[in-house]
């Protein structure tokens, strides 16, 4: 796959509480697929980029199994809305808010992310 110029050189950052926090660069990020990327506190982010070019970032732990798998998962839609399915139970994870769509009670830390 060959991507266009102008994502050539953009750097992905996270924003977390001490600002943003730059993970990799954008061409890391093939469309459909997750990554993970680990944060200096320790913990992971799952990384997205869908086919338009739209980044996403959510917690990497699935919060039933307490692994570190949602990077992993097959991303899709409902309505307009992007998910992740976990690759181990397939609850589906909204990847702008993080909330489980089987179970709104549950939900993983969402992220703000951009390309720079």
């Amino acid at each position: 796959m060959t991507l266009a110029p102008e994502t050539t050189g953009l750097k992905v950052q996270l924003r977390l509480a001490g600002g943003w926090f730059t993970l990799c660069d954008l061409t890391a990020l093939l469309p459909g697929r997750g990554v993970a990327a680990l944060l200096p506190d320790g913990r992971q982010a799952a990384l997205f980029r869908d086919r338009s070019g739209r980044l996403y970032a959510i917690d990497n732990r699935d919060p039933f199994t307490g692994a570190a798998v949602l990077s992993r998962g097959l991303t899709g839609t409902e309505g307009d809305r992007p998910f992740v399915a976990s690759p181990l139970l397939k609850q589906r994870f909204d990847l702008e808010s993080g909330r489980c769509l089987e179970d709104g009670t549950v939900r993983v830390a969402a992220y703000e992310v951009r390309a720079v």
